[in-house]
């Protein structure tokens, strides 16, 4: 027996164990490559990669320290006695190789592999090696096998609700603001929204991240629960929700090698909802040649995907394709985006006119679930709840039953992107618009990212400013000046002639 050690090591959720090269109980002389063992000693074994070390200030012969993920899994008090073992491969690996050969796999196999996901028998390798096989090519079936074992067992269950609605955005910049002005309109209505929110992956803020400016968006189930059924809405992180485990695993593995693939993305997203208890969802689907769907024929094939899903799954998907080519609203950045949504709920007249009618539109297709309310007028009904001030009263409502936020500064390291020339904004790169936000901050600070003062469609005079860089840190600040020095994303043409700045 070892007695347990915590190593304050985060290894960005993968488990590490350490033992001393001289261990009391382990011989070490014949490992020279990455070891799988397995942990006794809590209520379920744990598993993570062994390391040695010489050092024994970081773990002494009789010790085993494990890395803040796997001690948090094993939940057991420093000093506790525990056994390790070595790990055999999961049998599951045998189903990814035979994905790696070109075979669909079974409903059976993807249960197998997702189990042995959520149960951490995986290393981010072996679950990047399963996304990056299953990334060349899945069936419509395979699809919703996947989905089907993302659920998991852990589903949220909304008693005498008949309908629970949400929805979703696939596109980023160009459209993941009209969430929370949806949330407003729809609770004030009176559908309950579940709305699960994730914060920033591959963009500058992530709807949980925008909330995050006015409310806590942090809860467990029970809470999340009794917040929609008192105040027919709330959002929620789904990170502090347990439910759809194995995705939260796979999102972060996705995050690391840098691959978001369609089919991995729509069965992740439906697979929360189902979990989440949600019966309606009207999915966003922005297509631009700069946006995550860049053609109407793939919007279409990922509308129809999920369609088909949501059939099987008993999810009711109303999909929608919308005009992704250029970032939505002025704020690209939580606070900013923040700003942008406070403007449209309090009916302010400089409040950004695209994001406001895209948030009824979408709002409107949302109340439209109701049985109740005729096809076609969802779009007015959303229209006269938010200018009569009942969105802002529900959001008000919203936000101090989840706990109103501490307010976060703007960034004050700023710089005035401005026009080299006169002419009209012919298009706005959301792709570069993005990475320049990411790299002034935006991923990591609330107040960082840009201010679009010129939209597609604007005149703008040469020296005038066609947006702004907010920045917490120089490092950052500086990263974000030395790319838009490159290419601003902005194409101004003048007289027929476009030229980039």
């Amino acid at each position: 027996m070892l007695n347990l050690k915590h190593l304050a090591i985060s290894s960005f959720n993968e488990n590490i164990a350490y033992i001393h090269r001289d261990c009391s109980v382990y011989k070490v002389d014949d490992i020279h490559s990455l070891t799988k063992v397995e942990i006794h000693g809590g209520v379920r074994p744990v598993y993570a990669f062994l390391q040695v070390t010489d050092d024994a200030k970081v773990v002494k012969p009789n010790e085993l320290g494990l890395n803040t993920e796997a001690f948090e899994l094993i939940n057991l008090p420093e000093g506790a006695n525990i056994s390790l073992t070595l790990a055999p491969p999961p049998p599951s690996l045998a189903s990814v190789k035979r994905k790696i050969a070109g075979n669909i796999l079974s409903a059976g196999e993807y249960a197998s592999v997702v189990n042995d996901i959520a149960g951490r028998r995986y290393s981010n390798m072996d679950i990047a090696s399963f996304l990056v096989a299953s990334g060349s090519f899945m069936t419509a079936s395979e699809v919703l096998a996947l989905t089907e074992a993302l659920v998991g067992d852990n589903t949220i269950r909304w008693d005498n609700e008949s309908i629970v609605v949400d929805h979703h955005c696939f596109g980023g910049v160009p459209g993941n603001k009209t969430d929370i002005v949806i949330t407003a309109i729809v609770a004030a209505y009176g559908l309950p929204m579940a709305k699960t929110a994730s914060r920033s992956l591959t963009s500058c803020a992530g709807v949980a991240d925008t909330m995050s400016v006015l409310a806590n968006v942090d809860f467990d189930e029970d809470s999340f629960k009794k917040l929609v059924k008192e105040n027919r809405g709330a959002i929620a992180s789904y990170h502090s929700l347990s439910i759809a485990d194995a995705s939260k695993i796979v999102s972060g593995v996705e995050r690391q090698i840098g691959i978001t693939q369609l089919q991995h993305l729509a069965a992740s997203i439906l697979a929360i909802k189902l979990a989440a208890g949600v019966t309606h969802l009207v999915l966003d689907i922005p297509v631009g040649p700069q946006s995550r769907i860049k053609s109407t024929n793939e919007a279409m094939r990922l509308r129809k995907l999920c369609e088909y899903v949501g059939d099987m799954l008993s999810l009711e998907i109303d999909a929608v394709i919308t005009d992704g080519s250029e970032p939505i609203g002025c704020g690209v950045g939580a606070v900013l985006e923040a700003r942008d949504v406070m403007k449209i709920l309090r009916n302010k007249d400089d409040a950004p006119q695209d994001l406001l009618e895209k948030s009824l539109f979408l709002a409107g297709r949302i109340l439209e679930f109701d049985p109740k309310l005729r096809g076609g007028q969802g779009y007015h009904v959303a229209k006269e709840i938010l200018t009569s001030g009942r969105a802002l009263e529900a959001m008000n409502k919203i936000i101090y039953a989840q706990g109103k936020a501490p307010q976060p500064q703007l960034g004050h390291l700023t710089r005035d992107i401005v026009a080299t020339s006169s002419g009209v904004v012919e298009s706005i790169d959301n792709a570069r618009i993005n990475k320049i936000g990411v790299l002034a901050g935006a991923a990591q600070y609330p107040g960082a990212g840009l201010d679009l003062l010129k939209k597609v469609g604007d005149r703008v005079e040469q020296g005038e400013t066609l947006f702004r860089i907010h920045s917490v840190t120089s490092t950052d600040f500086a990263f974000a000046n030395s790319v838009v020095d490159g290419y601003t994303g902005y194409e101004i043409s003048s007289g027929g002639n476009k030229g980039e700045f």
